[in-house]
């Protein structure tokens, strides 16, 4: 659901990797590395991002 809102609205995803949360690791990492992807157009750590807001 959520990527066909993405799509439809031309939104861009950016997933922070270190900046994510959930109650066990399993489930982070069936987020971060299973099901993120399919609708996030880049997955960056924190640090990417901040560098990246910096040139911007």
């Amino acid at each position: 659901m959520r990527r066909h809102a993405i799509e439809m609205c031309s939104k861009r995803v950016m997933l922070v990797k270190d900046a994510t949360a959930a109650f066990r690791y399993e489930m982070l990492y069936a987020a971060d590395e299973l099901s993120r992807p399919t609708y996030a157009r880049s997955i960056v750590n924190a640090r990417e991002l901040v560098e990246a807001l910096a040139k911007a």
